[in-house]
């Protein structure tokens, strides 16, 4: 019999889940090849994984060995968000090279694509839903539903795509303190495919922030009550590190966790001097997306 391995990791924090995930991983994984892979390349280390940061707001947030920098975050931050919605390629010009979604964009205009129209490019389709609006809605009016979730695969453009999304699911229910009143908010978050060296926390860490800034603050605003985040669980169906990037993962982590301490692998969010980054990284951001958007 030949199984995936399933694997578990529970933590506190993002950092520490990231990290103890990641080792889970080059542990215990399983060896694949995938369609991805150029000759010569080592097959990929490839289990399934589920990840549950019971305080997805607690320090440390932010692991040093992410191939990335704290501006990078902030740009994944602001593209989960939707600010780079409108980089996604018409879908009848074979020659725009443009991306074949976001995920903001399938979470709040599910349904629809975009397409050629009078020589202008437009949003298109059979529906478009806002997903996003309608889970805030569902839970102001009913926080205990189980019904409150997004999605964003579509059969009719994914299964033949070559890059289809890999966040397949999001999923909240709020649990409500009894002493104070507090509603915590809990989540579901299905990948069928994550790249645990190469995208994995910047999704992570992208998704914290998405469920505190806009579903988590919007609830609070309608309904009048705080609203916190309770536990983050990650499930990933195919959680890897492709076999081109084991040797950096092993440079920058597997063979220092012994001889370093976890506080010298690690970044406090909440950091005056991370903070400053972070913030001023906005600025720089945008005239990237500007940029790109005189050039295509």
């Amino acid at each position: 019999m030949k199984n995936i391995p399933v694997l578990h990791v529970t933590e506190t924090s993002l950092a520490a889940a990231y990290e103890r995930a990641l080792v889970e991983l080059y542990e215990n994984g399983v060896r694949f090849q995938t369609q991805y892979d150029k000759p010569g390349d080592p097959l990929s280390l490839d289990c399934t994984m589920n990840i549950t940061v019971l305080d997805p707001l607690a320090e440390p947030m932010i692991h040093k060995a992410f191939p990335g920098g704290i501006e990078d975050l902030r740009e994944y931050v602001m593209e989960v968000g939707g600010a780079k919605d409108h980089w996604v390629k018409n879908i009848n010009d074979p020659a725009d090279t443009r991306w074949e979604y976001t995920y903001h964009g399938r979470l709040a205009a599910y349904g629809s694509w975009q397409e050629a129209h009078n020589g202008d490019s437009v949003r298109a389709g059979g529906f478009c839903i806002d997903q996003i609006e309608a889970v805030i809605a569902k839970l102001v009016r009913q926080p205990f539903t189980r019904q409150a979730q997004m999605i964003t695969w579509m059969p009719n453009l994914d299964l033949d795509c070559y890059d289809p999304p890999c966040l397949q699911s999001i999923w909240y229910r709020i649990l409500e303190d009894e002493e104070d009143g507090t509603w915590w908010l809990n989540c579901n978050i299905r990948f069928r495919s994550n790249d645990a060296w190469g995208a994995s926390f910047m999704n992570l860490f992208g998704f914290i922030l998405f469920n505190r800034d806009v579903i988590a603050a919007e609830v609070a605003k309608r309904s009048g009550r705080t609203v916190k985040l309770g536990r983050l669980n990650w499930q990933a169906d195919s959680y890897h590190i492709y076999g081109k990037d084991i040797a950096a993962a092993k440079a920058r982590l597997f063979d220092r966790i012994e001889s370093t301490p976890f506080e010298n692998r690690i970044y406090e969010f909440t950091d005056e001097m991370i903070q400053e980054i972070y913030q001023e990284a906005e600025a720089a951001v945008q005239l990237k997306i500007a940029d790109y958007d005189r050039s295509h």
